[in-house]
């Protein structure tokens, strides 16, 4: 199924806004939230084809959001690409253990995360 809609998660309005331009400029519907609670309501009442979710973000993180989203029924399809600034290599294994499907490091490179996008099964 393509993906049409996608969620961004990010505390930094620098770098939501960032990737809406992005992917607005794709093409893409996008929605965004500012931190996990917002991002986890937002996965059931919008729906999205794709979530991208930083990690570091007040309050719930986003392994716990990608958790939540990846383990509940109504929003477990949803595909999740962590975009994050943490770049070890155990940061990217927990990220995956929580669900996510990919792992970006930021800066976000715009046409790697597209070929990502396009790549989604």
């Amino acid at each position: 199924m393509p993906v049409k809609k996608i969620l961004i998660v990010d505390d930094s309005p620098t770098d939501r806004q960032f990737l809406l331009e992005v992917l607005s400029k794709a093409g893409y519907q996008c929605v965004t939230a500012e931190n996990g609670d917002e991002a986890i309501a937002k996965s059931k009442t919008e729906q999205p084809d794709l979530i991208l979710m930083d990690v570091v973000m007040p309050g719930t993180s986003g392994y716990q959001a990608t958790r939540a989203i990846t383990r509940d029924a109504a929003t477990k399809h949803i595909p999740v690409i962590m975009c994050t600034s943490k770049s070890q290599e155990t940061d990217k294994i927990w990220g995956m253990r929580q669900g996510a499907r990919e792992y970006l490091m930021k800066p976000i490179d715009a046409k790697a995360l597209l070929a990502k996008i396009v790549a989604l099964p």
